[in-house]
This record gives C-alpha cells, sequence and structure tokens, in this order.
C-alpha cells in the first residue's frame, strides 16, 4: 500500500542532486571560503571576501576539467552531461561571479572603469595595456564565458540545443580556465603574494595540464586501436 506521493524520476534524480553534490559543495566552498576570510590579514571587508571566493573557485573549475580524464584513465563511462560536473561547475559559477562582482569594488573604490582604462592623471590614454589592465581583462572575460554557462548548465538548455550544440558551447569551459588562470597570475604578480598560494595554485595549474593530456592521450590512442582493428 503506498504511503505517499511518489516522487516522477526527474525529482528523485534532484533530490539525489542536492543531497550527493549540492549540499557537500556548499559546505566546501562557503568552509573554505570562512578559512581564507578569517585568516587572511587585510583590514577591510571587500579585499577579505574577494581573496576568499577567489580560490575556492579556481579549484571548483579545475575539478569540472578533471573528472572527464579521470573517467577516461580509468575506463570509466564519460558521459555528455555529468551531474556532478555539472553541479561543481554551477558553484564555481556562483562564486566566480561574486568574486568577480567584490573584486571591482577592491582596487581604485568608487571608479571600477579604471581597472580597464587609464586614468585622466596617467601617462597612458584609452585601454589598460600594462599587467594590471591584462589581468582585469582575462578576469571580466573569463567571468562572461562562466556566466553563459551557469545559464545553459541545465537539461532544459541540453534538450533546446542539442547534444552537439550544448557539448560544443561547455567545451568553453577550457577558455574560462585559461583565463581564469592568466588572471590569477597577474594578481599573484602584482600583489606578491606568499609561496604558499603560488605553489597551491601552480599545483592546480599543473594537475589540471597534466591529466587533460592524459585523458586526450588515451582517447587518441584508443581511437588508433579501434581504427586498425580487423572487421570481424
Amino acid at each position: 500500500m503506498s504511503i505517499g506521493p511518489t516522487l516522477s524520476p526527474r525529482r528523485m534524480r534532484l533530490s539525489k542532486r542536492i543531497v550527493r553534490h549540492h549540499l557537500p559543495l556548499l559546505l566546501i566552498s562557503a568552509g573554505s571560503s570562512a578559512a581564507l576570510y578569517c585568516t587572511r590579514p587585510y583590514p577591510d571587508v571587500l579585499t577579505r571576501l574577494s581573496f576568499s571566493t577567489a580560490y575556492p573557485a579556481m579549484f571548483l573549475l579545475a575539478f569540472t576539467l578533471v573528472t572527464g580524464p579521470c573517467n577516461v584513465l580509468l575506463r570509466r563511462v564519460n558521459p555528455v552531461s555529468s551531474d556532478l560536473r555539472r553541479d561543481t561547475g554551477i558553484w564555481a559559477g556562483i562564486l566566480g561571479i561574486l568574486h568577480t562582482a567584490v573584486g571591482q569594488c577592491v582596487h581604485l573604490r568608487g571608479r571600477p572603469w579604471l581597472y580597464y582604462i587609464y586614468g585622466p592623471q596617467e601617462h597612458h590614454r584609452g585601454l589598460r595595456h600594462d599587467l594590471f589592465g591584462f589581468a582585469n581583462f582575462t578576469g571580466v572575460l573569463s567571468v562572461l564565458l562562466l556566466g553563459a554557462l551557469l545559464a545553459t548548465s541545465n537539461d532544459f538548455a541540453l534538450r533546446r540545443l542539442g547534444t552537439p550544440r550544448w557539448k560544443n558551447l561547455q567545451r568553453w569551459n577550457y577558455a574560462v580556465f585559461g583565463l581564469a588562470a592568466a588572471h590569477a597570475i597577474g594578481y599573484l604578480v602584482i600583489e606578491k603574494q606568499k609561496l604558499l598560494f603560488d605553489i597551491t595554485l601552480a599545483l592546480a595549474f599543473a594537475t589540471t595540464l597534466i591529466m587533460q593530456t592524459a585523458g586526450w592521450t588515451r582517447r587518441v590512442r584508443e581511437r588508433r586501436d579501434r581504427s586498425i582493428q580487423p572487421a570481424g
């Protein structure tokens, strides 16, 4: 005898995603951000908040690029859309957008346009082409692409666009990561962060690059082996 209403497969899947992915990711995001916020010596809230959301966002983004190669290397099924990869990307997008929004208020308080153009008292004119401008342009381009990916990280967009178009759009995640890495390196140099943070980001970048290369190599080898197998 039925005790209560039966959940539809879609709602059951959503419930599992919330319990298995979103709640742990919320705890990881909030916990790591809180730890960085409380341990940084910056005197104001905005600088602490900007810093404390940057590193968790980068590591979650790196994780989305590592899950696929891990499946390939472990000979597991590597679906077009993985719930874990998608949900991790959602939290990376949330933190990345929050970091960018807060970051516009950290330097040059009240004048965020000077992140991208030279001020009247500076020697140059027009768009910034110094390291500060490079770090800001790569950061804002990264978050704009991240916002587009976040907006389409759902089943509706997958059905609407179709698998090939949706997958091609999601591959811009590589560009997001590359631009975010350039942004992070730029600010590491500008702010002269401690060696520990330099090493931490370097490990994240290196691990992602190595895993992507290893996964790509395995896929190429498997396609080559299938192509040379005799018929029948």
